[in-house]
């Protein structure tokens, strides 16, 4: 699944496809970010928005 829209995405959705490409393909949000030409900021506003952080030491959000 792509993130090009992730503004627009339901958060829980959303949180759940950032977790699974963490796990499964990019390792830690710095990658994530940079493979899909988002901002950093905004995702990690729109799900803070939802009551999600992001977890360095697990690289999640929960």
């Amino acid at each position: 699944m792509d993130l090009v829209n992730f503004e627009k995405m339901d958060p829980i959705m959303l949180m759940s496809i950032v977790n699974m490409k963490l796990r499964d393909e990019y390792g830690d949000l710095d990658n994530l970010v940079k493979a899909f030409d988002i901002d950093k900021q905004i995702l990690l506003e729109k799900l803070a928005n939802a009551g999600f952080d992001y977890l360095p030491e697990v690289k999640q959000f929960r």
